[in-house]
């Protein structure tokens, strides 16, 4: 049973339950007070043990259910036909009777897999299928491609090959034993692929669930689909949650400083430099604060969309975040990123700003002019958009002032860098302001991008 238990671990944290090896431990003590024998018991011990979310108690119990749920053995076809014969109020005929009980003497020689087959012993049968999956390693399968394999090397387990030489003999001997024997094993074959379906969803599920975030990771964000929107929302939250925890420990670590050894000795003269008084060195670092600037016109909009949702999700890491938005003007959007859910902050922006044709110089105008005070020595400044300027002024003077006034000017491009000066295209002229210029077109790259942007803090 304590493999199982491992075996139900691993597949909740497929499930997407967090599990340490404390929680681990702390569930299969309480498990040993609780025993086995009321599920509904051993159910609400798991989910008062190692959920921590409503979220994950909801995962937590789907996955107990279909864990501890096993697949009924399934009926050969002859058992139905036969329920409907005796329904119908017929009789079988006296050769089927015949064949029957000629059968009986005849099945002490079959195989087990044969005899318990014959039997239709449910019981029995679960029980050997659970004993051949474990054998066959069930629990490491990962993909569907990999559902025939495991199939056949439980059958395999089972003894199928002697089921099949019993059938060679049956064909001649006693075919109407043989038919029965062939409906039986057709059964068999449903419940085992069943029993493979079912490890597949516990544990194939994190594998899936890295190779689609995997794949969302590489794609275009300009070309993410409608179903997919949702999903790329929550990678993004993943990414922002381990940013949480690479850049806020260290800070945490670092709030002490380092040794001053030259200082401690000193303080310590007067005991014969025995260091009772310790001196750190502690060097101040300032928090990140961040003004980012967003195109949401047409296709970039999609970009922005997720590039705002990951910088305020970073609220543990970043101090001060201002975003603004733009296309043919530019607005302050951060209380309506930090007041609503992103479906309905960004349905509000670009009603408010979105669709229009890019005029970066008039938004930078309207920036200098109402939030030009907002830019410090400390702050970082991201500029996300294409660069396209419609053949207007793209005033580069006014990103230049941005430039000497800020830490830094980073310009993330979601185009492709061949694609940069070619017709109304000003990256070349932005880019000599910019400290930092990078296309960021997937969610990788943008995660990439602002991790940069933060490590740069530390």
């Amino acid at each position: 049973m304590r493999e199982n238990l491992h075996r139900f671990f691993r597949a909740a944290r497929g499930a997407g339950v967090r599990l340490s090896p404390a929680e681990s431990i702390d569930a299969m003590r309480a498990v040993s007070k609780v025993g086995f024998a009321d599920r509904t018991v051993l159910r609400d011990t798991f989910l008062l043990t190692l959920a921590k979310t409503q979220d994950e108690k909801k995962a937590l119990g789907d996955c107990f259910d279909l864990f501890f749920d096993q697949p009924e053995p399934q009926s050969p076809p002859e058992d139905s036909k036969a329920n409907q014969e005796d329904q119908s109020g017929s009789s079988p005929s006296s050769d089927s009777s015949d064949d029957a009980s000629g059968g009986g003497e005849q099945a002490e020689g079959l195989g087990q897999l044969a005899q318990m087959l014959l039997a239709q012993d449910r019981n029995q049968i679960s029980a050997a299928i659970a004993n051949a999956a474990s054998a066959a390693s069930l629990s490491d399968i990962r993909y569907f491609t990999q559902r025939g394999i495991f199939s056949g090397r439980i059958l395999d387990r089972m003894g199928i090959e002697r089921l099949r030489d019993d059938l060679d003999n049956l064909a001649e001997a006693n075919p109407a034993l043989a038919e029965r024997l062939t409906n039986a094993l057709d059964g068999l074959r449903g419940t085992v692929r069943d029993t493979v379906s079912q490890a597949l969803m516990l544990y194939g599920r994190e594998e899936a669930e890295n190779l689609r975030n995997e794949i969302l990771r590489n794609a275009p964000l300009s070309r993410i689909e409608p179903r997919q929107v949702e999903q790329m929302r929550h990678l993004i939250r993943q990414i922002a949650r381990r940013l949480r925890e690479r850049y806020s420990k260290p800070r945490k670590r670092q709030r002490r400083g380092h040794l001053d050894v030259r200082r401690t000795i000193r303080r310590n003269a007067a005991w014969g430099g025995v260091p009772f008084l310790t001196a750190w060195k502690r060097r101040h670092r300032d928090r990140p604060k961040i003004v980012a600037l967003c195109d949401v016109s047409g296709s970039v909009a999609r970009v922005s969309d997720f590039f705002l949702l990951l910088i305020h999700s970073l609220h543990e890491v970043v101090d001060d975040v201002r975003s603004f938005a733009f296309s043919g003007h530019l607005i302050e959007v951060s209380d309506i990123l930090e007041s609503k859910s992103p479906e309905e902050a960004m349905a509000e922006i670009m009603s408010k700003v979105g669709f229009g044709s890019s005029d970066y110089g008039n938004s930078f105008d309207d920036f200098e002019h109402g939030w030009m005070s907002a830019i410090t020595p400390q702050t970082t400044v991201i500029v996300l958009g294409d660069a396209r300027s419609n053949n207007l002024d793209p005033r580069a003077d006014i990103l230049r002032r941005i430039a000497e006034r800020s830490k830094r000017v980073v310009w993330l491009n979601p185009e492709g860098r061949m694609a940069w000066g070619w017709g109304d295209s000003e990256m070349p002229r932005y880019s000599t302001f910019c400290t930092v210029v990078r296309q960021c077109a997937t969610a990788k790259q943008l995660e990439r991008a602002v991790s940069d942007i933060v490590a740069s803090y530390q």
